[in-house]
């Protein structure tokens, strides 16, 4: 059985990952920059929404995956916040300067998580690792259950040979979860060819606002995009995928 964890934007998406029949979601926040940890709010709301599985994505910025002190503070405040609010398991990944797994910070996090029974998951900080084939081994080390990973390229389709050849080293010491660019078209393929056993999509749409006066004059955000639309987890995107997955 080829399950899906769902990349969610909110805790609507989340509730409609979960109808959908996704296995677990993966809540942030901010998917144009690759994600951040969401607010109280929706992690509230989506624990309180969910029966499947609730992990969160604790990353306090966009950009790259060097943290400074304070940083690494807020990251262990987050960490503590999805202990308190019973999530299941927490996503997580710290680099060095030289690109290789932070070792030691990313220790202390997974301890922190695991003495309260949370799983965790090492993002794609891997895809910009200098050595993915060391950052496997020190992620095992460290104690992560699972690797979301595009092996290393923009999208899990373009990196599928090495996401192979990372399940191959596993070894089934740790699951490696293709994720990025997957949808109903290419999962059935990516998982052949892979040999994967769970997969990482948004399955998002996009929803057109309910606003009847209209400003086009103005630009929101930092880069042009439609401020009359927003990205929503679809469950029939979500329930088609896993159909595919297991056709």
């Amino acid at each position: 059985m080829i399950t899906l964890e769902v990349c969610a934007n909110s805790a609507a998406s989340a509730l409609a990952a979960q109808e959908g029949g996704a296995v677990r979601v993966e809540l942030c926040d901010n998917l144009n920059e690759g994600g951040t940890t969401p607010s109280p709010g929706q992690i509230l709301l989506a624990r309180k929404l969910l029966h499947i599985k609730l992990y969160v994505l604790i990353r306090p910025r966009g950009g790259d995956f060097l943290y400074n002190n304070l940083e690494f503070e807020i990251m262990q405040a987050d960490i503590r916040h999805c202990i308190e609010a019973g999530c299941d398991g927490i996503v997580i990944g710290i680099l060095t300067p030289d690109g290789h797994v932070d070792k030691e910070r990313c220790a202390q996090l997974v301890t922190m998580a695991k003495q309260w029974g949370l799983g965790v998951t090492f993002h794609r900080a891997f895809d910009m690792c200098a050595d993915q084939y060391k950052a496997l081994e020190d992620i095992i080390e460290i104690g992560c259950e699972r690797i979301l990973t595009s092996g290393g390229k923009t999208t899990a389709i373009e990196g599928a040979g090495v996401i192979n050849h990372l399940v191959e080293k596993a070894a089934g010491r740790i699951s490696i979860m293709p994720g990025c660019g997957v949808d109903e078209h290419n999962i059935a393929d990516l998982v052949h060819f892979t040999g994967a056993t769970e997969v990482h999509s948004s399955a998002k749409v996009h929803i057109n606002s309910r606003m009847k006066y209209h400003n086009d004059s103005i630009i929101m955000g930092s880069f042009y995009g439609n401020e009359y639309s927003y990205a929503e987890t679809s469950k029939e995107r979500v329930a088609e995928m896993i159909r595919k997955a297991n056709g």
